[in-house]
Protein backbone atom coordinates (compact mmCIF):
# COMPACT_ATOMS: atom_id res chain seq x y z
CA UNK A 1 0.00 0.00 0.00
CA UNK A 2 1.57 3.33 -0.65
CA UNK A 3 0.90 7.16 0.84
CA UNK A 4 -0.19 10.27 -0.99
CA UNK A 5 1.62 13.30 -2.16
CA UNK A 6 0.24 16.39 -0.55
CA UNK A 7 -0.17 19.60 -1.47
CA UNK A 8 2.03 22.19 0.04
CA UNK A 9 1.36 26.24 0.47
CA UNK A 10 4.35 28.12 -0.84
CA UNK A 11 6.72 28.59 2.14
CA UNK A 12 6.30 24.67 2.72
CA UNK A 13 7.12 24.12 -1.04
CA UNK A 14 10.20 26.24 -0.72
CA UNK A 15 11.69 24.41 2.57
CA UNK A 16 10.69 21.19 0.30
CA UNK A 17 13.23 22.50 -2.42
CA UNK A 18 15.90 23.49 -0.44
CA UNK A 19 15.86 20.15 1.53
CA UNK A 20 15.83 18.37 -1.86
CA UNK A 21 18.75 20.66 -3.07
CA UNK A 22 20.94 19.58 -0.26
CA UNK A 23 19.64 16.65 -0.47
CA UNK A 24 21.42 16.19 -4.52
CA UNK A 25 24.27 17.51 -2.86
CA UNK A 26 24.92 14.45 -0.58
CA UNK A 27 24.52 11.81 -3.16
CA UNK A 28 27.68 9.93 -4.73
CA UNK A 29 27.63 11.07 -8.45
CA UNK A 30 28.81 8.11 -10.29
CA UNK A 31 31.21 8.21 -13.65
CA UNK A 32 29.83 6.13 -16.37
CA UNK A 33 32.13 5.10 -19.19
CA UNK A 34 32.68 7.63 -21.88
CA UNK A 35 30.25 5.13 -24.29
CA UNK A 36 27.35 5.04 -22.05
CA UNK A 37 27.92 8.32 -20.41
CA UNK A 38 25.85 10.70 -22.11
CA UNK A 39 23.31 8.06 -22.41
CA UNK A 40 19.47 8.45 -23.09
CA UNK A 41 17.17 6.63 -20.73
CA UNK A 42 13.69 6.56 -20.91
CA UNK A 43 11.58 5.77 -18.08
CA UNK A 44 8.25 5.02 -18.64
CA UNK A 45 5.71 5.41 -16.21
CA UNK A 46 8.15 8.73 -15.41
CA UNK A 47 5.13 10.82 -14.75
CA UNK A 48 4.22 8.26 -11.60
CA UNK A 49 5.37 7.99 -8.07
CA UNK A 50 7.82 4.95 -9.32
CA UNK A 51 9.06 6.41 -12.36
CA UNK A 52 9.09 9.68 -10.89
CA UNK A 53 11.53 8.74 -8.36
CA UNK A 54 13.82 6.41 -10.75
CA UNK A 55 13.89 9.35 -13.16
CA UNK A 56 15.01 11.77 -10.07
CA UNK A 57 17.55 8.96 -8.81
CA UNK A 58 19.22 8.60 -11.77
CA UNK A 59 19.55 12.56 -12.71
CA UNK A 60 21.42 12.33 -9.44
CA UNK A 61 23.84 9.98 -9.79
CA UNK A 62 24.88 10.56 -13.09
CA UNK A 63 24.10 14.11 -14.13
CA UNK A 64 25.15 13.69 -17.88
CA UNK A 65 22.06 11.43 -18.60
CA UNK A 66 19.80 12.52 -20.87
CA UNK A 67 16.38 10.86 -19.35
CA UNK A 68 13.21 10.85 -21.41
CA UNK A 69 10.58 11.26 -19.33
CA UNK A 70 7.42 8.73 -20.95
CA UNK A 71 3.74 8.81 -20.21
CA UNK A 72 0.42 9.61 -21.78
CA UNK A 73 -0.05 12.87 -19.62
CA UNK A 74 1.75 16.37 -20.76
CA UNK A 75 1.00 18.55 -18.42
CA UNK A 76 2.31 16.13 -15.93
CA UNK A 77 5.53 15.28 -17.53
CA UNK A 78 6.31 19.05 -18.40
CA UNK A 79 6.29 19.34 -14.26
CA UNK A 80 8.90 16.85 -14.08
CA UNK A 81 11.21 17.31 -16.86
CA UNK A 82 10.69 21.27 -15.09
CA UNK A 83 12.10 19.32 -12.15
CA UNK A 84 14.59 17.31 -13.55
CA UNK A 85 16.27 19.93 -15.51
CA UNK A 86 18.24 20.56 -19.03
CA UNK A 87 18.92 17.27 -19.74
CA UNK A 88 15.41 15.46 -19.58
CA UNK A 89 12.41 16.14 -21.84
CA UNK A 90 8.80 14.20 -22.20
CA UNK A 91 7.54 11.81 -24.56
CA UNK A 92 4.44 10.70 -24.98
CA UNK A 93 4.33 7.06 -25.08
CA UNK A 94 1.57 4.57 -24.98
CA UNK A 95 2.92 1.01 -23.86
CA UNK A 96 0.21 -1.03 -25.22
CA UNK A 97 0.31 0.75 -28.28
CA UNK A 98 3.93 -1.05 -30.27
CA UNK A 99 3.89 1.29 -32.97
CA UNK A 100 4.38 3.93 -30.36
CA UNK A 101 6.70 2.23 -27.93
CA UNK A 102 8.27 1.62 -30.97
CA UNK A 103 9.25 5.03 -31.90
CA UNK A 104 9.73 6.14 -28.22
CA UNK A 105 12.78 3.35 -27.89
CA UNK A 106 14.41 4.07 -31.67
CA UNK A 107 16.39 6.73 -30.39
CA UNK A 108 17.02 5.42 -26.61
CA UNK A 109 19.81 3.08 -25.20
CA UNK A 110 17.94 2.00 -22.16
CA UNK A 111 14.32 1.97 -21.34
CA UNK A 112 13.03 1.67 -17.55
CA UNK A 113 9.98 0.03 -17.40
CA UNK A 114 8.10 1.18 -13.96
CA UNK A 115 4.46 1.91 -15.88
CA UNK A 116 2.68 -1.16 -13.65
CA UNK A 117 0.84 -2.92 -12.07
CA UNK A 118 2.02 -5.41 -13.98
CA UNK A 119 -0.71 -8.12 -12.55
CA UNK A 120 -2.66 -9.71 -15.19
CA UNK A 121 -0.64 -8.23 -18.30
CA UNK A 122 -0.59 -10.96 -20.71
CA UNK A 123 1.79 -9.77 -23.01
CA UNK A 124 5.50 -8.09 -22.45
CA UNK A 125 4.43 -5.33 -25.28
CA UNK A 126 8.01 -3.11 -23.59
CA UNK A 127 10.56 -5.92 -23.60
CA UNK A 128 9.37 -7.15 -26.75
CA UNK A 129 9.96 -3.37 -28.25
CA UNK A 130 13.16 -3.31 -26.41
CA UNK A 131 14.36 -6.66 -28.44
CA UNK A 132 12.86 -5.26 -31.63
CA UNK A 133 14.47 -1.78 -31.22
CA UNK A 134 18.24 -3.72 -29.70
CA UNK A 135 17.28 -1.31 -26.65
CA UNK A 136 18.90 -2.19 -23.13
CA UNK A 137 15.96 -3.39 -20.76
CA UNK A 138 14.79 -3.22 -16.81
CA UNK A 139 11.76 -3.02 -15.02
CA UNK A 140 10.12 -3.02 -11.69
CA UNK A 141 7.77 -5.93 -12.16
CA UNK A 142 6.58 -7.88 -8.87
CA UNK A 143 4.18 -9.97 -10.53
CA UNK A 144 5.59 -13.89 -11.25
CA UNK A 145 3.69 -14.34 -14.18
CA UNK A 146 5.03 -11.80 -15.77
CA UNK A 147 8.35 -11.87 -14.55
CA UNK A 148 8.69 -15.89 -16.08
CA UNK A 149 7.14 -14.65 -19.10
CA UNK A 150 9.68 -11.79 -19.63
CA UNK A 151 12.30 -14.65 -18.91
CA UNK A 152 10.63 -16.72 -21.66
CA UNK A 153 12.07 -14.10 -23.84
CA UNK A 154 16.14 -14.81 -22.88
CA UNK A 155 16.99 -16.17 -26.57
CA UNK A 156 15.72 -13.23 -28.43
CA UNK A 157 17.58 -10.87 -26.45
CA UNK A 158 20.67 -13.27 -27.01
CA UNK A 159 20.63 -13.11 -30.37
CA UNK A 160 19.51 -9.29 -30.83
CA UNK A 161 22.55 -8.92 -27.87
CA UNK A 162 20.25 -6.67 -25.56
CA UNK A 163 20.79 -7.07 -21.61
CA UNK A 164 17.43 -7.01 -19.64
CA UNK A 165 16.37 -7.70 -16.30
CA UNK A 166 13.32 -8.39 -14.97
CA UNK A 167 11.95 -7.67 -11.25
CA UNK A 168 14.85 -4.73 -11.28
CA UNK A 169 13.35 -2.48 -8.15
CA UNK A 170 13.68 -2.40 -4.47
CA UNK A 171 11.20 -5.74 -3.62
CA UNK A 172 11.75 -7.71 -5.65
CA UNK A 173 15.36 -6.05 -6.97
CA UNK A 174 17.36 -5.13 -4.33
CA UNK A 175 16.17 -7.58 -2.05
CA UNK A 176 16.70 -10.80 -4.82
CA UNK A 177 21.09 -9.37 -4.73
CA UNK A 178 20.80 -9.21 -0.55
CA UNK A 179 19.84 -12.97 -0.58
CA UNK A 180 21.87 -13.83 -3.67
CA UNK A 181 24.75 -12.32 -1.21
CA UNK A 182 23.62 -13.87 1.42
CA UNK A 183 23.79 -17.54 0.03
CA UNK A 184 26.79 -16.51 -2.14
CA UNK A 185 28.61 -15.83 1.36
CA UNK A 186 27.38 -19.14 3.12
CA UNK A 187 28.49 -21.19 0.43
CA UNK A 188 32.07 -19.38 -0.33
CA UNK A 189 33.07 -18.40 2.81
CA UNK A 190 31.26 -21.05 5.49
CA UNK A 191 31.20 -23.73 3.44
CA UNK A 192 27.75 -24.95 4.30
CA UNK A 193 24.18 -25.55 2.30
CA UNK A 194 21.38 -22.69 2.41
CA UNK A 195 18.52 -24.60 3.67
CA UNK A 196 15.81 -21.80 4.13
CA UNK A 197 15.53 -18.36 2.88
CA UNK A 198 12.38 -16.08 4.50
CA UNK A 199 11.74 -12.63 2.62
CA UNK A 200 10.04 -10.25 4.51
CA UNK A 201 8.79 -6.81 3.98
CA UNK A 202 7.42 -4.09 5.95
CA UNK A 203 5.80 -0.78 4.33
CA UNK A 204 4.47 2.18 6.72
CA UNK A 205 0.57 2.77 5.63
CA UNK A 206 1.11 2.68 1.54
CA UNK A 207 4.44 4.11 1.52
CA UNK A 208 3.99 7.16 -1.10
CA UNK A 209 4.50 5.33 -4.25
CA UNK A 210 0.45 5.88 -4.55
CA UNK A 211 -2.62 4.15 -6.98
CA UNK A 212 -0.86 2.11 -8.70
CA UNK A 213 0.98 0.17 -5.54
CA UNK A 214 -2.28 0.07 -4.02
CA UNK A 215 -4.12 -1.57 -7.07
CA UNK A 216 -1.21 -4.17 -6.96
CA UNK A 217 -1.41 -4.83 -3.15
CA UNK A 218 -5.20 -5.51 -4.25
CA UNK A 219 -4.66 -7.66 -7.06
CA UNK A 220 -2.27 -10.26 -5.19
CA UNK A 221 -4.92 -10.78 -2.81
CA UNK A 222 -6.51 -12.61 -5.44
CA UNK A 223 -3.19 -14.92 -6.29
CA UNK A 224 -2.37 -17.96 -4.55
CA UNK A 225 0.72 -18.25 -2.52
CA UNK A 226 3.53 -20.50 -4.34
CA UNK A 227 6.21 -21.34 -1.33
CA UNK A 228 8.49 -24.15 -1.57
CA UNK A 229 9.40 -26.75 1.44
CA UNK A 230 12.25 -28.65 1.53
CA UNK A 231 12.25 -28.95 -2.00
CA UNK A 232 8.70 -29.30 -2.95
CA UNK A 233 6.12 -26.54 -4.56
CA UNK A 234 3.51 -25.88 -2.14
CA UNK A 235 0.53 -23.39 -2.30
CA UNK A 236 -1.25 -21.87 0.22
CA UNK A 237 -3.35 -19.33 1.00
CA UNK A 238 -2.33 -15.17 0.87
CA UNK A 239 -2.31 -13.40 3.92
CA UNK A 240 -1.88 -16.09 6.20
CA UNK A 241 0.87 -17.59 7.75
CA UNK A 242 1.31 -14.21 10.00
CA UNK A 243 4.82 -14.20 11.56
CA UNK A 244 5.85 -11.05 13.94
CA UNK A 245 9.33 -10.11 12.72
CA UNK A 246 11.98 -8.10 13.75
CA UNK A 247 13.11 -5.18 11.67
CA UNK A 248 15.59 -3.67 13.83
CA UNK A 249 15.97 -0.39 15.20
CA UNK A 250 13.70 2.59 13.68
CA UNK A 251 11.49 -0.19 12.71
CA UNK A 252 10.67 -2.41 15.14
CA UNK A 253 8.44 -5.48 15.59
CA UNK A 254 5.95 -6.17 13.01
CA UNK A 255 3.09 -8.89 11.63
CA UNK A 256 3.53 -9.91 8.37
CA UNK A 257 1.58 -12.41 5.63
CA UNK A 258 2.26 -14.63 2.86
CA UNK A 259 1.93 -13.04 -0.45
CA UNK A 260 2.69 -14.42 -4.00
CA UNK A 261 6.26 -12.38 -4.84
CA UNK A 262 8.51 -13.61 -7.64
CA UNK A 263 11.29 -13.69 -5.67
CA UNK A 264 10.00 -16.76 -4.33
CA UNK A 265 10.49 -19.04 -7.60
CA UNK A 266 13.83 -17.78 -9.17
CA UNK A 267 15.58 -17.48 -5.64
CA UNK A 268 14.54 -21.35 -5.49
CA UNK A 269 15.71 -22.06 -8.57
CA UNK A 270 18.33 -20.36 -9.47
CA UNK A 271 20.22 -19.99 -5.66
CA UNK A 272 18.95 -23.36 -5.48
CA UNK A 273 17.63 -22.78 -1.62
CA UNK A 274 14.84 -25.82 -1.26
CA UNK A 275 12.74 -23.83 1.62
CA UNK A 276 11.75 -20.11 0.52
CA UNK A 277 8.63 -18.02 1.19
CA UNK A 278 7.92 -13.94 1.38
CA UNK A 279 5.62 -11.87 3.49
CA UNK A 280 4.34 -8.35 3.72
CA UNK A 281 2.96 -6.38 6.10
CA UNK A 282 1.96 -2.62 6.45
CA UNK A 283 1.37 -0.18 9.11
CA UNK A 284 -1.24 1.04 11.05
CA UNK A 285 -2.14 -2.48 11.96
CA UNK A 286 -5.92 -2.36 10.80
CA UNK A 287 -4.22 -2.42 7.25
CA UNK A 288 -3.44 -5.72 7.68
CA UNK A 289 -6.68 -6.68 9.20
CA UNK A 290 -8.23 -5.35 6.59
CA UNK A 291 -6.49 -6.84 3.77
CA UNK A 292 -7.13 -10.30 5.54
CA UNK A 293 -10.73 -9.38 5.65
CA UNK A 294 -10.96 -8.87 1.78
CA UNK A 295 -9.16 -12.03 1.33
CA UNK A 296 -11.38 -14.08 3.20
CA UNK A 297 -14.91 -11.92 2.12
CA UNK A 298 -13.93 -11.48 -1.72
CA UNK A 299 -13.89 -13.92 -4.51
CA UNK A 300 -10.46 -14.50 -5.68
CA UNK A 301 -11.91 -13.31 -9.36
CA UNK A 302 -13.24 -10.10 -8.39
CA UNK A 303 -9.51 -9.52 -6.65
CA UNK A 304 -8.34 -10.85 -10.28
CA UNK A 305 -10.03 -8.57 -11.91
CA UNK A 306 -8.17 -5.47 -12.91
CA UNK A 307 -11.21 -3.22 -13.54
CA UNK A 308 -12.97 -4.32 -9.95
CA UNK A 309 -9.78 -3.81 -8.46
CA UNK A 310 -9.46 -0.30 -9.76
CA UNK A 311 -12.76 0.95 -8.45
CA UNK A 312 -11.69 -0.44 -4.96
CA UNK A 313 -9.05 1.81 -5.50
CA UNK A 314 -10.77 4.46 -6.25
CA UNK A 315 -13.12 4.31 -3.11
CA UNK A 316 -9.94 3.48 -0.97
CA UNK A 317 -7.45 5.82 -2.56
CA UNK A 318 -8.61 9.45 0.10
CA UNK A 319 -8.92 7.19 2.83
CA UNK A 320 -5.25 5.62 2.45
CA UNK A 321 -4.09 9.41 1.58
CA UNK A 322 -5.61 10.49 4.93
CA UNK A 323 -4.07 7.78 6.81
CA UNK A 324 -0.64 8.29 5.34
CA UNK A 325 0.15 11.73 6.34
CA UNK A 326 0.05 10.30 9.81
CA UNK A 327 1.69 6.77 9.12
CA UNK A 328 4.47 8.34 7.34
CA UNK A 329 5.98 6.00 4.39
CA UNK A 330 9.03 3.74 6.31
CA UNK A 331 10.05 0.97 4.75
CA UNK A 332 11.97 -2.27 5.50
CA UNK A 333 13.43 -5.74 3.82
CA UNK A 334 14.94 -8.42 6.16
CA UNK A 335 16.50 -11.66 4.15
CA UNK A 336 17.17 -14.31 6.29
CA UNK A 337 19.12 -17.35 5.76
CA UNK A 338 19.15 -20.80 7.23
CA UNK A 339 22.22 -23.26 6.57
CA UNK A 340 21.99 -26.81 7.44
CA UNK A 341 25.13 -26.29 9.65
CA UNK A 342 23.00 -24.47 12.13
CA UNK A 343 24.26 -20.46 10.73
CA UNK A 344 21.23 -17.96 10.62
CA UNK A 345 22.53 -14.86 8.98
CA UNK A 346 20.30 -11.58 7.90
CA UNK A 347 20.42 -9.05 5.20
CA UNK A 348 18.26 -5.75 6.39
CA UNK A 349 17.28 -2.66 4.44
CA UNK A 350 15.32 0.51 6.02
CA UNK A 351 14.34 3.46 4.58
CA UNK A 352 12.48 6.55 6.31
CA UNK A 353 10.62 7.09 2.27
CA UNK A 354 9.93 4.30 0.20
CA UNK A 355 9.45 6.70 -2.15
CA UNK A 356 12.90 7.92 -2.96
CA UNK A 357 14.16 4.20 -1.63
CA UNK A 358 12.76 2.49 -4.63
CA UNK A 359 13.87 5.02 -7.10
CA UNK A 360 17.31 4.66 -5.71
CA UNK A 361 17.23 1.02 -5.81
CA UNK A 362 15.84 0.72 -9.61
CA UNK A 363 17.96 3.72 -10.88
CA UNK A 364 21.17 1.30 -9.17
CA UNK A 365 19.86 -1.33 -11.41
CA UNK A 366 19.67 0.94 -14.72
CA UNK A 367 23.50 2.10 -13.99
CA UNK A 368 25.35 -1.08 -13.49
CA UNK A 369 23.09 -2.26 -16.90
CA UNK A 370 25.18 0.63 -18.64
CA UNK A 371 28.53 -0.02 -17.09
CA UNK A 372 28.56 -3.09 -18.49
CA UNK A 373 27.29 -4.86 -15.68
CA UNK A 374 25.00 -7.24 -17.48
CA UNK A 375 25.00 -9.63 -20.52
CA UNK A 376 22.42 -10.29 -23.32
CA UNK A 377 19.52 -11.86 -22.06
CA UNK A 378 17.03 -11.21 -19.70
CA UNK A 379 17.99 -12.36 -16.11
CA UNK A 380 16.72 -12.00 -12.36
CA UNK A 381 18.69 -9.78 -9.94
CA UNK A 382 20.44 -12.81 -8.54
CA UNK A 383 21.38 -14.19 -11.31
CA UNK A 384 25.06 -13.28 -12.27
CA UNK A 385 24.60 -12.87 -15.76
CA UNK A 386 21.71 -9.96 -14.42
CA UNK A 387 24.69 -8.80 -11.69
CA UNK A 388 27.84 -9.53 -11.71
CA UNK A 389 29.21 -10.98 -8.72
CA UNK A 390 31.56 -8.44 -8.53
CA UNK A 391 29.20 -5.73 -8.84
CA UNK A 392 26.46 -6.81 -6.64
CA UNK A 393 28.07 -4.54 -3.63
CA UNK A 394 28.31 -1.59 -5.31
CA UNK A 395 24.50 -2.05 -6.29
CA UNK A 396 23.75 -2.68 -2.72
CA UNK A 397 25.86 0.65 -1.91
CA UNK A 398 24.11 2.89 -4.48
CA UNK A 399 20.12 1.38 -3.70
CA UNK A 400 21.05 1.90 -0.09
CA UNK A 401 21.77 5.74 -0.39
CA UNK A 402 20.40 8.14 2.68
CA UNK A 403 19.18 4.85 4.24
CA UNK A 404 18.53 4.34 7.99
CA UNK A 405 20.13 0.81 8.39
CA UNK A 406 21.63 -1.26 5.76
CA UNK A 407 23.44 -4.56 7.16
CA UNK A 408 24.52 -7.65 5.08
CA UNK A 409 25.29 -10.92 6.57
CA UNK A 410 25.69 -10.75 10.18
CA UNK A 411 23.28 -13.00 12.76
CA UNK A 412 20.04 -11.98 13.56
CA UNK A 413 20.75 -11.10 17.64
CA UNK A 414 23.22 -7.90 16.15
CA UNK A 415 20.47 -5.89 14.59
CA UNK A 416 17.14 -7.21 16.40
CA UNK A 417 15.67 -4.72 19.12
CA UNK A 418 15.13 -8.15 21.16
CA UNK A 419 17.58 -10.50 20.14
CA UNK A 420 16.35 -13.98 20.53
CA UNK A 421 17.67 -17.31 19.06
CA UNK A 422 15.61 -17.94 15.42
CA UNK A 423 14.45 -21.91 15.48
CA UNK A 424 12.98 -23.49 12.30
CA UNK A 425 9.11 -23.68 13.54
CA UNK A 426 6.49 -24.77 10.71
CA UNK A 427 5.95 -22.24 8.69
CA UNK A 428 7.98 -21.69 5.41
Amino acid sequence: MAPSLLHFKTAAAVAVASAKAAENDNVSRVQLPDKTRNSRVLVLGGTGRVGGSTATALSKLCPDLRIVVGGRNREKGAAMVATLGKNSEFAEVNINNKDSLEAALSDVDLVVHAAGPFQQSQKCTVLEAAIETQTAYLDVCDDTNYAFRAKSFKDRAVDANISAITTGGIYPGVSNVMAAELVHAARSESKTEPERLRFSYYTAGSGGAGPTILATSFLLLGEEVVAYNKGQKIKLKPFTGMLNVDFGKGIGKRDVYLLNLPEVRSAHEILEVPTVSARFGTAPFFWNWGMEAMTNLLPAEFLRDRSKVQQLVEWFDPLVRAVDGIAGERVSMRVDLECTNGRSTLALFSHRRLSVAVGNATAAFAVAILEGSTQPGVWFPEEPEGIAVEAREELLKRAAEGAIAFVMNKPPWMVETDPKELGLGIYV
